[in-house]
């Protein structure tokens, strides 16, 4: 380990893994490094053990970033690689995002057994998810389907589909580009139509608060557009105290110089939607999100939001 200059945190999963070596592919070639000199640490977070329930009745988002931050906090390691769309709103103050990679595809895709078509499942199948954002959305757009609890990492979730214990499932579009399993989508869903969570497609690295070596060394790599967007995010995040208790989705871009948000919050069961929609400078990215979330807290009453109390580590 004498000629490592870097330790870098992830989860084992294999689209953990697949981020964390895009990650040094992306550091080595900036910086003129042979692979060997960042190494990769693979630490186990509970989020990846608990496959039987819904992570909003197991703690949350923080259940996938817990035990990196603490690898962190004690030096293990110099800097974690997270989706970003798993970073609690609230970190622990020793602890802050660096920034972002550049951001891929953010859209969600449907992927139907034999080739269906999300319109074209036949009535009372069960489409497996285990996300409250695409299950409120899924009932929104055809509320006789079921709902059925579909947890685990991408391969895991393409083979009960393949096992038919599904009629359907919906991914993440660029977790499946960034494993090549991107021909197993049967249909892309536009954004605006589906809108993704906030942070989907970036992938986040976050290092010791002060850290200003580690922070040098990554900086050749993060994306400004994607930072300013995901400032706008998270900014909406943290005024509504989203958690995975609460349908919240959001996304931000950069379109010709101005920032464009479009946001949404969902009853659990698709019944009832707040909408919010911004356009504005980059430079005014987290206000552009604070001013989206206060206004749909403004509008969407109480038992709306009453999930959402607690924030994504609790």
């Amino acid at each position: 380990m004498s000629d490592v200059l870097f330790r870098l945190g992830t989860r084992g999963s294999p689209l953990a893994m697949a981020q964390a070596h895009e990650t040094r592919a992306r550091l080595c070639a900036a910086h003129g490094l042979d692979p060997g000199r960042i190494a990769i640490v693979e630490i186990k977070v509970m989020g990846d053990q608990i496959l039987d329930r819904a992570l909003a009745l197991a703690g949350g988002k923080g259940l996938f970033t817990r035990e990196l931050d603490q690898a962190l906090i004690d030096g293990a390691i110099d800097f974690a690689v997270h989706s970003a769309k798993d970073v609690p709103t609230f970190l622990p103050p020793q602890i802050e995002i660096a920034g972002y990679l550049p951001r891929e595809d953010a859209r969600d895709v449907f992927i139907g057994a034999g080739g269906t078509r999300f319109a074209e499942v036949a009535q009372g199948a069960t489409i497996g998810s285990a996300s409250l954002r695409r299950q409120a959305m899924i009932r929104r757009a055809r509320p006789d389907l079921k709902i059925g609890l579909l947890r685990g990492n991408v391969q895991t979730r393409l083979r009960k589909l393949e096992e038919g214990r599904v009629a359907g499932t919906l991914l993440a579009l660029a977790g499946l580009k960034r494993l090549g399993l991107e021909d197993r989508a049967t249909e892309i869903f536009d954004v605006d139509a589906f809108l993704p969570p906030v942070g989907q497609a970036a992938i986040a690295i976050a290092a010791r608060a002060g850290d200003a070596r580690t922070r040098d060394f990554l900086a050749p790599v993060l994306d400004a557009a994607t930072g300013v967007a995901l400032a706008c995010e998270r900014a909406f995040l943290a005024v509504l105290d989203g958690s995975c208790r609460t349908p919240i989705a959001g996304h931000a871009r950069l379109v010709e110089g101005r920032l464009r948000f479009t946001a949404l919050l969902l009853r659990e069961d698709g019944s009832e939607e707040w909408s919010v929609a911004r356009e504005g400078a980059a430079e005014d990215a987290a206000r552009m999100g604070e001013e989206a979330g206060r206004d749909i807290r403004t509008r969407a009453p109480q038992d709306a939001l009453a999930h959402g109390a607690q924030p994504h580590g609790v």
